[in-house]
C-alpha cells in the first residue's frame, strides 16, 4: 500500500496542481490527506487535487513521487480508477 503523488502539471485557478492517490484503498487516502491537512473538498472520486505549493510537504509526509502514467497504471490495478466516462455519467 502506498500514497502516490504525481508531478504538479495541471494548470487551473492560477496555480499548478498535482494528484494525490492511494494504490490500495480510499480509507488510506483519506487518512493520509486528513493527517497532512489536505482539505476534503479537494477530493475528486479517486484522488485529491493538491496545489504545487504543497508538493514538497506531502512528499516529506510520505507520499511517493511517481509519473502520471505510473499513477494511472497503479490506480487501474487497484480498481480505484474512475474513468472520464464514469465522471461524465455521474
Amino acid at each position: 500500500m502506498a500514497i502516490l503523488i504525481d508531478q504538479p502539471s495541471w494548470l487551473a485557478h492560477g496555480t499548478v496542481w498535482a494528484h494525490l492517490v492511494s494504490d490500495a484503498n480510499l480509507d488510506e487516502l483519506h487518512a493520509f490527506a486528513a493527517a497532512a491537512g489536505v482539505p476534503r473538498r479537494g477530493f475528486d472520486r479517486d484522488h485529491y487535487d493538491v496545489p504545487e505549493a504543497r508538493y514538497a510537504d506531502l512528499v516529506a509526509a510520505g507520499a511517493l513521487p511517481v509519473s502520471f502514467r505510473e499513477m494511472i497504471v497503479r490506480l487501474r490495478s487497484s480498481g480505484l480508477r474512475v474513468t472520464a466516462r464514469e465522471r461524465r455519467l455521474g
